[in-house]
């Protein structure tokens, strides 16, 4: 299937969860209870994309759940429409509140942009061990148009404030691990991060590989080792 025909079906894909994610019921702490395995019991929080409401993590949720870890989704996100700096406050006052320790950020898109500027939060800093993102355009998205300046969208623009001044911000860079697929119509310039992990996943698009089993199986892999890295939390 040539790449055009990919990305329409993977806008046709994230549309349809999108829409069902909408009608979904449930409670976001469905997932936030660890399993009977010890050396699983690193708490996860999930970031999603724009637009992105909880339940459209669930599938990630309950696949690194079933591996025994205790999954935070945060309600109070809403959207994820609000500026960079809006949902941060959120993410970080959702640490503070649950009182979380040692977590690790996985985060989905404009996800692992929030979750960086948590890394680098001095209030919540030392609870993050660090970060998997999928997705993420670190170096923003050349589909953000100067015409979507005043939209939520104008946050990806390559040249834009909000990406040019966290791109300059590095220190926390070596505990990311940005995951890549083999081709993302939304990121087309992909989501290499200087100074991180970057690794290339067996999956294409921009929403099909978060529900990708296999994928859940490489963030599973990927957060462990996170785990093993030094953490002064």
């Amino acid at each position: 299937m040539s790449r055009v025909l990919n990305g329409l079906a993977d806008w046709a894909y994230g549309i349809g969860w999108w829409l069902r994610a909408l009608s979904r019921s449930g409670a976001p702490d469905a997932f936030s209870q660890a399993g009977p395995d010890p050396s699983h019991h690193t708490p996860v929080v999930l970031l999603p994309g724009i637009w992105e409401r909880w339940p459209y993590l669930v599938p990630l949720a309950r696949s690194l759940n079933a591996a025994g870890h205790p999954v935070h989704l945060i309600p109070t996100l809403g959207a994820n429409g609000s500026p960079l700096s809006n949902a941060e406050r959120i993410v970080a006052d959702y640490l503070i509140g649950r009182r979380l320790q040692g977590v690790v950020l996985v985060a989905h898109s404009k996800g692992g942009l929030i979750g960086k500027l948590v890394m680098l939060d001095p209030a919540v800093a030392d609870r993050v061990r660090g970060m998997v993102a999928l997705s993420t355009p670190f170096g923003g998205s050349s589909l953000s148009w100067p015409i979507l300046g005043r939209t939520p969208l104008g946050v990806f623009a390559p040249r834009g404030r909000a990406i040019t001044e966290l791109a300059a911000q590095r220190e926390v860079n070596a505990r990311i691990i940005s995951l890549q697929p083999t081709h993302d119509q939304v990121i087309p310039e992909g989501s290499r991060l200087e100074g991180a992990r970057n690794v290339t996943l067996e999956a294409s698009g921009h929403f099909r590989p978060l529900r990708d089993v296999r994928v859940h199986r490489v963030i599973h892999q990927l957060l462990h080792e996170l785990e093993r890295m030094p953490f002064a939390g």
